[in-house]
């Protein structure tokens, strides 16, 4: 219990987020082709370590899940990188499950698999150093989908994985993505918003999970990228706290949004509207992106050592307006202004 109350203090800290630097091999070789950078596993390990020793981040970042090929990896001064966060202050994480698979007789809709060993591999993943886990589950919207038979399968998967990861002293990040893909509209992202996270509170509920012990992170509530309506930071904000106030019990300690597909400038803004609109809420209410922190920063770097510096400056930008935001501080103009850390 103490190892649960100790992580999730410092990873609910007002003010921070979490940076998701957990791409598999194959999402983050996409990401590295569009930068024109090999990837191999020693240009991974340059850029996550570009990203972590980035000077002063750690004002704005209190946890990184990890891939598990980083949590076994050195940084390029030889400690581990587990250490290396500790060292900064930060929480380690790691992502531990196994992707997504078809489940059947759906109309192609998915769920997640990974359950089979996860206690085994948590006690390992623990003596490395990491702290917290992260569990994605995904839902496509569209006329038909998702259906109750994938929303209450993940339900279950999340749940399952949440009770393993509190009986061994690991904080779950419970995620379940419903995805920006698609023409729907934001009421209709609601609707489904509001479904799955009623099924997957439902089954933390019977799995006896620890709600003061849980990191929730959600989608926001928003029109599909194809939608002709394009819905404002305000609508977006008063969305999706209607939806979290109409389901996430006050006992979770903080909840940090995915920014699934959304632009940098657009998930800050988003964040930022909630906290600056909607005051007194139940949950610190902040950030764990991936593309949304790493974009620019990946594209000043596109694999060059010389480019380590302007990137990490662009990143500790990043890292901060966000931070900005998750206390409903930022404004738009700071886009502007100059990165420097």
């Amino acid at each position: 219990m103490k190892d649960l109350e100790s992580t999730i203090k410092l990873l609910a800290a007002r003010g921070k987020g979490i940076l998701a630097a957990d791409e598999s091999s194959p999402t983050i070789t996409k990401r590295f082709a569009a930068v024109n950078v090999e990837s191999t596993e020693e240009t991974r390990r340059a850029y996550r370590d570009m990203l972590m020793t980035t000077p002063g981040v750690n004002e704005f970042i209190a946890g990184v899940i990890l891939f598990e090929e980083t949590l076994n990896q050195k940084a390029l001064d030889g400690t581990p990188f587990p250490e290396k966060l500790q060292q900064l202050g930060i929480v380690p994480g790691i992502k531990v499950d196994k992707g997504l698979v078809i489940l059947p007789n759906t109309a192609d809709e998915q769920t997640t698999q990974g359950l089979d060993g996860l206690a085994e591999r948590l006690v390992d993943y623990k003596a490395k150093g990491a702290r917290f886990a992260k569990w994605r589950a995904v839902y496509a919207i569209s006329e038909n989908t998702p259906s109750m038979l994938a929303i209450e399968t993940n339900a279950e998967g999340l749940a399952r994985y949440a009770a393993i990861c509190q009986a061994n002293g690991i904080v779950p990040i419970v995620e379940p993505e419903v995805l920006i893909d698609g023409a729907h509209t934001i009421e209709r992202s609601a609707e489904v918003c509001e479904r799955v996270l009623n099924a997957v509170f439902r089954a933390l509920k019977k799995h006896k999970v620890q709600l003061e012990y849980m990191i929730l992170k959600p989608s926001m509530v928003i029109n599909g990228k194809t939608c002709p309506v394009k819905a404002s930071a305000e609508e977006v904000a008063k969305a999706t706290i209607t939806v979290l106030k109409r389901t996430v019990p006050a006992a979770v300690p903080t909840i940090n949004f995915l920014s699934g597909g959304q632009s940098s400038e657009e998930a800050t803004a988003n964040l930022n509207a909630m906290n600056a609109l909607c005051g007194n809420l139940p949950w610190n209410v902040s950030y764990s992106y991936a593309r949304a922190l790493q974009d620019k920063p990946m594209k000043l770097w596109h694999g060059d050592n010389q480019q380590v510096k302007v990137a990490q400056q662009a990143f500790y930008h990043r890292a901060k307006l966000n931070s900005l935001a998750s206390v409903g501080k930022y404004a738009v103009s700071m886009e502007k202004e100059t990165a420097t850390a």
